[in-house]
């Protein structure tokens, strides 16, 4: 099976996953959420281990642009599908089944940022770059917040969410929100050892203990996600957001209206 903007390929029981719009530095598109779901699905039924990431030198920058500009113009209701597609995607990757790696092969940015940090073991180049930028455009990282709190923490969520500002990979290793900084030419050989270890474990029993951790709290991160899909698509119909897609797409600064 091909997808427009990623590979897959299979070596034993470990699927890779690459992101393959480098042209775009592998921004988010419906197009690559849909061929993310898919080749999920893909791993889920042929594979034990799952890894992810980017080509090129981004692993992935956030929203697309010229999808950008669209959902500036868009209606609620479109907006409210968008949310949700973008949900379905962050949800399956920190429910899937299987262990997930991503091996982070240079920024990752708002979205592409969530999509790196929900895998099981998030593993980074020195030279990555992490930050959820969205309020500097007028948005919000609403839908990545409900995980991100249970990952590194209210106060840190605070800081990131609400600056915008982006962090190096050292800054990242010690918040928490990645794993492991490595060199890159070690990068994909440090996550196929991941895998390996993760393959002398029986995949029932791995499977099994991730569905109890993800039980322990799924009702409410299904609450907390249903709340952050009305304020996602919410905050798209301000002045703010359409202001701020707007001086972004024609690089000047944002003038912000009054909250």
């Amino acid at each position: 099976m091909g997808y427009p903007t990623l590979t897959y390929q299979t070596d034993g029981a470990v699927a890779t996953i690459a992101l393959t719009v480098p042209e775009k530095r592998n921004a988010i598109s419906t197009q690559m959420i849909t061929d993310l779901l898919g080749a999920l699905d893909q791993a889920e039924q042929a594979a034990n281990v799952v890894i992810l990431t980017g080509s090129g030198k981004a692993f992935c920058a956030g929203m697309d642009l010229d999808e950008l500009q669209h959902i500036a113009r868009q209606a609620l209701p479109k907006n409210l599908e968008d949310a949700r597609r973008m949900t379905k995607l962050l949800y399956r990757l920190h429910s899937f089944p299987k262990p997930v790696i991503a091996a982070v092969n240079g920024p990752a940015i708002a979205g592409g940022c969530g999509i790196a940090t929900l895998a099981d073991f998030t593993i980074a180049v020195p030279e990555a770059k992490f930050g959820y930028t969205e309020v500097k455009l007028g948005f919000m990282p609403a839908l990545v917040s409900v995980f991100l709190r249970r990952r590194i923490g209210d106060r840190q969520v605070r800081d990131l969410l609400l600056t915008g500002r982006i962090i190096e990979a050292a800054e990242a290793l010690r918040m928490g929100l990645i794993t492991e900084v490595v060199p890159l030419e070690s990068l994909m050989d440090r996550a196929r050892e991941i895998a390996a270890v993760l393959l002398e474990a029986s995949p029932t029993a791995i499977a099994q203990t991730k569905r109890l951790l993800l039980g322990f709290d799924r009702v409410a991160i299904r609450a907390e996600l249903e709340a952050a899909i009305e304020a996602s698509a919410d905050i798209r119909a301000t002045p703010d957001f359409k202001e701020g897609v707007g001086a972004f797409l024609e690089k000047r600064p944002p003038k912000w209206g009054k909250s």
